[in-house]
Formats: structure tokens, sequence, C-alpha cells
């Protein structure tokens, strides 16, 4: 007689709307946005049916069960944030004319899902995870927060991270990307997020957060992680495709804006 199979069940569909787990779906290959080419034929682009790459990190259906708690934390936690915003960054936050690249330092993750839920609502947003044993935590935790995560980075599956990532905002929805992640060095913007943004044309929309009161953890973007109920600062600018005509120039400019955004560096 076989031995019993002692794999993890997969969980019923149910069951996975009672954990707030998403529904599941053929995995896309995973992307990155640091790939200095790209190709421009069609019929390059990773195919939307192709299988789950092994390469990529994923965390077992029952862990989402533990992280539920530590999940609806969070959300509540985003959620007392007080955001200060001027009407004009207001104005490019909510601006939903066409699908933008949502551009931020690793170390504001923390404010991603609260960005989406506050300025972007109805614009579903995808944001770029690594795809290591670290990401998998990420994507779940994003996934909680109600963001899809394309999962790849600079140092594995960058050129398929990239082709997913134009994918996406090709389809009319948001992407998330952190020129300097997953692994730094903190503010080093890498190009992926211009080569996406020039590819599909979409405008780079450029994430400032002040923190009034925050932690600053031990990692190597010495990431924020604001006291609940503190104030933030929110600043927002665009930079329109006509300003990446240049990639090189293009970088500059945005690498400089978002310093700038930022001024705790």
């Amino acid at each position: 007689m076989p031995p019993p199979d002692r794999r993890d069940p997969k969980p019923s569909v149910k069951t996975r709307e009672i954990l707030g787990m998403p529904k599941l779906r053929l995995a896309r290959p995973p992307v990155s946005t640091t790939t200095a080419r790209l190709s421009s034929r069609e019929e390059d682009l990773p195919s939307p049916s192709a299988p789950a790459d092994p390469r990529v990190h994923r965390i077992a259906w029952w862990r989402w069960l533990a992280l539920l708690p530590f999940g609806l934390l969070l959300r509540a936690w985003g959620r007392s944030l007080r955001f200060d915003a001027t009407p004009e960054d207001i104005r490019n936050y909510t601006r939903h004319d066409v699908p933008v690249a949502i551009v931020l330092w690793h170390n504001r993750l923390f404010l991603a899902a609260e960005i989406v839920r506050r300025y972007r609502t109805g614009r579903p947003a995808h944001a770029l995870v690594s795809a290591s044993e670290d990401g998998a935590w990420l994507s779940a935790f994003f996934a909680m927060g109600g963001l899809r995560t394309v999962r790849g980075s600079s140092s594995r599956l960058g050129r398929e991270a990239a082709s997913a990532l134009v994918e996406v905002l090709q389809s009319g929805r948001d992407v998330g990307i952190t020129p300097d992640g997953p692994r730094g060095p903190c503010y080093d913007f890498k190009p992926g997020a211009v080569i996406v943004a020039r590819r599909t044309r979409a405008p780079m929309l450029l994430v400032g957060a002040e923190f009034t009161s925050s932690w600053r953890l031990k990692s190597w973007d010495r990431f924020h992680l604001p006291k609940p109920f503190s104030r933030v600062r929110m600043r927002c600018e665009i930079i329109e495709p006509e300003q990446l005509a240049d990639r090189d120039a293009g970088m500059e400019l945005a690498r400089s804006r978002l310093l700038a955004l930022n001024s705790d560096r």
C-alpha cells in the first residue's frame, strides 16, 4: 500500500474567502523592473496562462490563518494614520485618466496599501515584490491590504517581471515599484521603473512621505514604521511620458525629484 499523502491540503474556495486569501488563479510569471533590455515583440512576452515558476517562493495556505490577526492589525494601523496633503498633491495622487506607475522608496512601503485605498479608489494596483521567501510574506501582507503582487526583482527573474508589469499597465491597472528594492542600496534608483514607464508611456507618480513620528527598523533601508495615529505629510509629483524620452535624463530627473520629496536621506 502506498504511504499516505502528507502534503498540506488545499483550502476550499469558502475557506480562502474566510481567510481573506486571493482567489485561485493560474500563476503568472514573476517580473522585475531593473532589466536594461525589454523585447518589443508581443510574442516575447510571458504567457498569462504559464504555470507557476518554482523559483518564486510562496507561503502555505495554512500560514494565512496565522497571519490573519496580524494583517487585520496592520490594516487598522494604516487607517489610523492622518495624511496631510495639499490640493495639488491630492490632484496628482487621484489622477485617474490613465494608469500610472507609483514609485516610492522601499522604506516607505508601509504606506503603499493606504495610498491605493485613499487615493486610487477604483483603480486596481499591482506591487512589485521580490521572488524570495521574504517577498512571499510581503506579498501575503499586501494581499490582506487589497494589493495584488507581481513577483520578481533585479536579482531574480528580472525580464519576466518587467514584462508582466508592462502587461499590467497596458490592461489599465496601476503598478507600484520601489526603485531601490529589494536589497538596496538605499535610495539607489535602478532603471526598471523608467524602463516600464517608457515602454507603456505611463506617467510616473512619485510618492513623498515625511513622518512626524516613526520607528526606524535596523534593516538595510532603515524602514519607516509610522506610529499609530501619527501624522504623515504626503507629497506627490507626476513625471509625464514626454519627460522620459531620453532614458538617462529621465532616470536622473526621477531620482532627483524622488529624493527631494523624501527629506530624511
